[in-house]
C-alpha cells in the first residue's frame, strides 16, 4: 500500500515575503515576513510538505532572471532553516508566453503532488490572491487566503497572515 502524504502550498509574494507593489528578485529586497520561520516549522512538525508555487512574470517580461528568482529562495530557505521542501516558479506571462504552471493553472502543484505521492485532500494552498484559490481549487487542495485581498468575494478562510492560516490548518 503506497502511503498518501499532505503539503500546504505556500504563494510567496504576499505570504511568505513583503508584497512590495512591484517585482521582487533583489535578494537584499526580499523581506520575510514576521512569523513565517516559526509558521512553517509548525507546519513541518505537524507533517506537512512545505511547497512554494509562484508565478514569476518577471522573467517572461526580462526584467529578472530565474538565477536571480533561485537567489531569493535561497535566502528563504536559509532564514527558515532548510525546511522548504520545494520551490517552483512558472517564468510565463500571457502577455509573453502562455503556461499552465502559471497560477490559476495546477500544473506546479500537481507536479509536486506526483513527486510527493500527496493525498489532495490532505493538502492546503495558501496564497493572497483568488487566483491562488483557484489553482488549489482544480485540483481538490483546500485554501487559506491572506492579507487584505480586494475582491476576496466572500471568500473564507480570510486571515491577516501566515501565522493566522497555520492556526487554521492546524485545527488551533
Amino acid at each position: 500500500m503506497t502511503t498518501k502524504n499532505k503539503a500546504v502550498f505556500l504563494d510567496r509574494d504576499g505570504v511568505l515575503n513583503k508584497e512590495m507593489g512591484a517585482y521582487v528578485w533583489e535578494p537584499e529586497k526580499f523581506i520575510i515576513c514576521p512569523g513565517v520561520p516559526e509558521s512553517l516549522a509548525r507546519l513541518k512538525a505537524a507533517g506537512y510538505h512545505l511547497i512554494v508555487v509562484t508565478n514569476q512574470a518577471g522573467i517572461a517580461k526580462k526584467l529578472y532572471t530565474a538565477t536571480e528568482v533561485r537567489a531569493c529562495h535561497a535566502k528563504l530557505q536559509a532564514a527558515c532553516g532548510g525546511i522548504i521542501d520545494a520551490l517552483y516558479f512558472s517564468d510565463a506571462h500571457p502577455s509573453v508566453s502562455e503556461s499552465i504552471l502559471r497560477k490559476p493553472g495546477s500544473a506546479m502543484l500537481e507536479k509536486a503532488v506526483a513527486r510527493f505521492k500527496l493525498d489532495v485532500a490532505q493538502c492546503w494552498i495558501v496564497g493572497d490572491r483568488l487566483r491562488d484559490m483557484q489553482a488549489g481549487a482544480n485540483i481538490g487542495v483546500r485554501g487559506v487566503l491572506v492579507g487584505e485581498q480586494e475582491n476576496a468575494e466572500g471568500f473564507a478562510p480570510h486571515v491577516a497572515d501566515l501565522r493566522a492560516a497555520t492556526s487554521v490548518i492546524l485545527g488551533q
